[in-house]
């Protein structure tokens, strides 16, 4: 891997370099992701959707080359992946203050606790798919408790 391409990598799987952020690099890498969600949030769900999986695809690909630049399993410098939960936790919700703050609140509890299989996922699962599924399906349980909130509010 050339020096650039080692350079671009590692921009994009540490979120900009915020998951060079001491202390709580994984809330650094959402941030992140409320930012990009502010940007995207104007487009259709099925573009939203669309750019959201290929974001999912390009997290797992950079992750991959990232845990082997840094020899790790999964670095916590690595926050694309919190990036990718961050938007699954966002679809289909209107960018309002509340449900950004509620989305990224419950996304941070979810990849915290890791409820079943999110923890069987990040323990079993190798490589690029280990370090950001983990996170898309604990996006996806913050985003259906907020669903159902939307549901009954």
């Amino acid at each position: 891997m050339s020096t650039l391409q080692k350079n671009l990598v590692l921009f994009f799987a540490t979120g900009c370099y915020s998951g060079f952020s001491p202390g709580a690099p994984g809330t650094a890498g959402s941030v992140i992701g409320v930012v990009l969600f502010w940007f995207l949030s104007p487009l259709t769900f099925p573009l939203y959707g669309l750019t959201v999986m290929a974001f999912i695809f390009l997290s797992i690909w950079c992750a991959a080359r990232a845990s082997i630049i840094f020899q790790k399993k999964d670095p916590s410098q690595i926050v694309i992946d919190e990036i990718a939960g961050y938007l699954v936790t966002m679809s289909a919700l209107p960018p309002t203050w509340g449900y950004i703050i509620a989305g990224f609140i419950l996304f941070r509890i979810m990849d915290i606790v890791k409820p079943y299989p999110i923890r069987w996922i990040d323990q079993n699962v190798a490589g690029g798919y280990g370090i950001v599924l983990d996170d898309v399906l604990a996006g996806v349980y913050a985003n259906i408790i907020l669903q159902i909130a939307r549901a009954f509010l």
